[in-house]
């Protein structure tokens, strides 16, 4: 989706002399003209400044005029056909009928590298100092000495005339007519990458300092390593051949014969911006902005705030660009960035969810760090703890509302899905809190610091044997929201194997809504193993009890995948009776009849279980006689 990336200002109008070449210093544009003069151009506001000084003056850019200051007749006897500041060096290269270095600001000669003469372009690698230049079909690599020359350190054949090259790396990629080479300045080796275009010469520029490359192939642009390999996806597709590239992140800038093509250098490179600029003769890279040159003529393309572009993309949908320009605002501005990553991700989380994307729409949401009750808003079918931090939810929401909402007949399987997704990868951190925060209240109850609140928010033991979460406890409300959630999810897409892992296991899932409805639902395992874990074992017994009659019964039968058998009744005694002093319920077993049949069954396996038999026969008459004297009292 094509936005404003740049805006296009002219700043030189009327140059006296056709533009050969241009490049930028300070705050100032250095011009090279047909007749062999070097004009040098400042803003405007610079030259009413006291300053004299105008090679001291900002870096930047200005969007404003620019006026001539200084004109250096005869600076070449023949057309410069290149300039470039080297700015470690405090140094002017030209291009003309050799390479020579003007020292700056005065631009008096430094040096000539006479071997240069016939030359057609140069590749400069700053941070080693290397000069690498081509002429016809011998390339020749020269090092700065750390004085007021240069020295030749190497000098090969390639197979035709060099028309494009740059360094990458420890390399040298050079584009001849046709294909690419590479040669690696070490060892002298040479390697062929890929053959160039049948339309277009071949272009090589420099992506970045690291030694990657895009390399021109008539309308495309391939991405490669300083080795030549290509990127998986890495084919920039221009609307047509560029005849020259320059890299300003996170753009590509391309000069097509038509118009100036901008590029974002996030695969798949989508298409930015178009700026219509005819007759442009070249372009390059400023501080903080690009040069474009024409024939008499000038413009600048100056960049939009970074702050106002990722407002325009978020606007357009554009999610992705957006939030690639977050991580580029500067390190001063990290709560703006934060906030505007949080807002992007949460947009882009339910402009994905809108459109059935669901598992990545979770992955924004957890990007975003938005709260589990704000995903949850979008599933009103899953039933949530009545705790004060449920009820607020929606003051979480964002504040359009245009947000979307699920219907209940729009509860697909993918959808839980990607809910299961989102709260799986949430839980580590909520529950830790909550085991924290309950483990924080033990140690000062230990040392006689109890937890001081009102009796409606204190812990208080439930009827059925469990504790409940502290109504003031935010952490213990947010798990209980969490696994609650997070049960019934599982349980509507089938997942019954994960609930009985997510019971046995340190959770917080409501008793009375996940009981609820595992009746309803005839979850039976998954009910026993709540009740289990909730010390609630008269009531895991008794469905138990009753599962095992309704097995053996002639009644028509709820399908279960376990079969229920009386020998569970003893294995879970073993595990729960004795360890927990729990008393049992009668079941009314000796008055139905069905305590003999209990026996008869147990009788086929070995001692110990009948020994278990003979216990659990005393404890219910114990429990029987004792329920008789009560009634008699």
């Amino acid at each position: 989706m094509v936005h404003t990336a740049y805006d296009s200002i002219p700043i030189l109008n009327d140059c006296p002399k056709k533009i050969n070449a241009i490049v930028y210093y300070a705050s100032n544009i250095l011009v090279a003209c047909s007749d062999g003069s070097l004009r040098i151009y400042g803003p405007e506001s610079a030259i009413r400044s006291p300053s004299t000084d105008l090679f001291s003056q900002t870096l930047d850019l200005k969007k404003e005029q620019y006026v001539l200051v200084r004109t250096v007749n005869g600076f070449s006897k023949k057309q410069v056909l290149a300039l470039e500041v080297l700015a470690s060096l405090g140094l002017l290269l030209s291009l003309s009928e050799s390479i020579v270095f003007h020292r700056m600001p005065n631009l008096e000669t430094l040096a000539v590298i006479s071997k240069a003469k016939g030359a057609n372009l140069f590749a400069w690698d700053d941070r080693r100092g290397f000069l690498c230049f081509a002429r016809q079909k011998r390339v020749c690599i020269y090092k700065h000495n750390g004085g007021r020359g240069f020295v030749e350190v190497k000098e090969f054949g390639v197979p035709d005339t060099v028309k494009s090259m740059c360094w990458c790396g420890e390399n040298i990629c050079m584009g001849v007519r046709r294909g690419y080479i590479i040669w690696n300045a070490t060892n002298g080796v040479v390697s062929e990458v890929l053959q160039s275009g049948r339309i277009a010469p071949p272009l090589v520029v420099s992506l970045s300092s690291s030694g990657e490359m895009i390399l021109g192939k008539d309308n495309i642009g391939v991405v490669v390593d300083q080795n030549g390999k290509l990127f998986p996806e890495g084919r920039i597709c221009w609307s047509e051949a560029p005849t020259a590239v320059v890299i300003q992140k996170p753009y590509a800038i391309a000069l097509l014969p038509k118009h100036i093509e901008i590029r974002s250098l996030r695969v798949p490179f989508p298409l930015m911006q178009t700026i219509v600029i005819r007759n442009v003769r070249g372009i390059q890279k400023g501080n903080n902005g690009i040069i474009v040159s024409l024939d008499q003529s000038i413009y600048g393309l100056f960049p939009i705030p970074l702050g106002a572009q990722i407002v325009q993309l978020t606007a357009s949908g554009n999610f992705e660009e957006a939030l690639v320009l977050c991580k580029l605002l500067p390190p001063e501005d990290s709560s703006l960035r934060a906030s505007k990553e949080q807002s992007i991700h949460i947009r882009y989380a339910h402009n994905l969810f809108e459109n059935g994307r669901y598992e990545e729409a979770m992955d924004h949401f957890v990007a975003s760090q938005v709260e589990i009750t704000h995903v949850l808003s979008l599933y009103p079918s899953i039933v949530l703890p009545k705790l004060p931090l449920s009820a607020d939810m929606d003051s979480c929401l964002p504040e359009s509302d245009d947000s979307p909402r699920l219907e209940p007949k729009k509860m697909s399987h993918n959808t839980l899905m990607g809910l299961i997704k989102f709260l799986l990868k949430k839980r580590p951190n909520i529950v830790g809190k909550a085991a924290a925060e309950s483990t924080e209240e033990v140690v000062m109850d230990a040392v006689g610091q109890t937890f001081v609140g009102n009796e409606s928010t204190r812990l208080k033991k439930s009827t059925k044997g469990r504790v409940n979460v502290p109504t003031d406890s935010g952490a213990r409300e947010m798990a209980a929201i969490l696994d609650t959630a997070l049960l019934q999810a599982f349980l509507l897409t089938g997942q019954a194997a994960a609930v009985l892992d997510l019971l046995k296991g340190f959770n917080y899932c409501d008793l009375s809504i996940c009981e609820e409805i595992m009746q309803k639902g005839h979850h039976d395992s998954c009910l026993l193993e709540l009740y289990k874990y909730n010390s609630m074992h008269r009531e895991a017994l008794k469905l138990l009890h009753q599962l095992v009659e309704d097995a053996t019964s002639d009644k028509p039968k709820v399908v279960h995948p376990q079969k229920f058998t009386p020998e569970m009744i003893i294995e879970y005694l073993k595990v729960s009776s004795f360890r927990h002093h729990i008393i049992f319920p009668p079941f009314i077993l000796i008055g139905s009849g069905k305590m003999s049949g209990l026996g008869n069954r147990a009788k086929s396996r070995d001692v110990h279980n009948s020994i278990w038999i003979r216990k659990i026969k005393n404890l219910i008459q114990f429990e029987f006689e004792s329920s008789k004297a009560n009634t008699n009292l």
